[in-house]
C-alpha cells in the first residue's frame, strides 16, 4: 500500500477567512476553506456552473503566513495529499470527513482585489512597501553568457 497516490492541485478562492490555531506542543496548523468552480453542459445543451467546497489543512511557518495574508474571496493554488480522519460524534455516530494537507500553498492574485490577476509564487505575498527597490540587485554577478547550460 506504500505506493498509492492520493494527490491533488486545486485553484480556486476561500470561502472564508483562514482560522490558526495552535497545537498542544506549540505547532500552528491553519484551516481554510477553498471554492473551485467548473462549468458543464447538461444533457439539454445548457450550461451549468458548479461549485465544490473543499476543507484544506496548512501546517507549520506555512499556516502562519496563510492566517496572515489570506482572506475570504482571495484566490489561491494548493499541493497537496488526500488525507480522511474518523471519529465518533456526541450522538455515539461515527464519522468521516477527506481534507486536503497542503504541502504548498501558493497566493494567487494580489490583496485588495478579492484575489484575481497575477501573483506571488513563493508562498506568500509580502506588503507593498516591502518590495525591492531597483538597485538591490546591482552587486549580484550573474555571470556571463557561457555559463549558460543549454
Amino acid at each position: 500500500m506504500g505506493r498509492d497516490i492520493a494527490r491533488v492541485t486545486l485553484v480556486g478562492r476561500l470561502s472564508r477567512d483562514p482560522e490558526l490555531r495552535q497545537t498542544p506542543n506549540g505547532t500552528s496548523v491553519c484551516t481554510l476553506g477553498v471554492a473551485a468552480g467548473h462549468r458543464y453542459k447538461d444533457g439539454s445543451g445548457q450550461w451549468v456552473d458548479k461549485t465544490s467546497f473543499f476543507d484544506v489543512i496548512v501546517w507549520g511557518a506555512q499556516g502562519e503566513n496563510s492566517a496572515r495574508y489570506l482572506s475570504k474571496g482571495r484566490q489561491v493554488a494548493i499541493d497537496g495529499r488526500l488525507d480522511q480522519r474518523s471519529w465518533e460524534a456526541q450522538d455515539g455516530s461515527k464519522r468521516s470527513k477527506v481534507e486536503v494537507v497542503a504541502d504548498t500553498v501558493v497566493f494567487l492574485g494580489s490583496p485588495g482585489d478579492g484575489g484575481s490577476g497575477g501573483g506571488s509564487r513563493g508562498g506568500f505575498t509580502p506588503a507593498r512597501d516591502a518590495q525591492p527597490a531597483d538597485d538591490d540587485f546591482k552587486d549580484i554577478d550573474f555571470g556571463g553568457e557561457d555559463d549558460i547550460p543549454f
